[in-house]
């Protein structure tokens, strides 16, 4: 079994960083990809960044391009998301997912394991 944990999120004003952490239990972390999803209240759940095993491919979304980035540990079996310049629209609960693949796709579909998610709450 593969288990997904989300930590790090916050009631934060606009402008200020956060940064998520993911922890993975279960085997053969490196044979996942990870990433993250949001879903804000009203509003189908849209991808945020994704990673391969060796981070040899990242994606994100056009969203947070510029302000969020994705990354991994292999010896801690972790995903982050170091979210800066946050914006009111970033509001949403988070979520980690993680692939059975070498590859990141964004359509949340494919994935084959998610966590329960954190919230992340930015006002004015």
């Amino acid at each position: 079994q593969v288990q997904l944990v989300e930590s790090g999120g916050d009631s934060v004003q606009a402008g200020a960083s956060l940064r998520l952490t993911c922890e993975f239990s279960g085997r053969s972390f490196i044979s996942y990809s990870l990433g993250w999803f949001r879903r804000a209240p009203g509003q189908a759940r849209e991808f945020v960044a994704g990673v391969n095993y060796n981070s040899g491919t990242i994606l994100r979304g056009d969203a947070v391009k510029g302000r969020f980035s994705i990354s991994r540990d292999n010896n801690k079996k972790m995903a982050h998301l170091q979210m800066n310049s946050l914006k009111t629209d970033d509001t949403a609960t988070y979520c980690g997912a993680a692939l059975l693949s070498t590859v990141v796709v964004t359509g949340e579909e494919d994935w084959d394991y998610w966590g329960q998610g954190t919230l992340v709450t930015v006002s004015e």
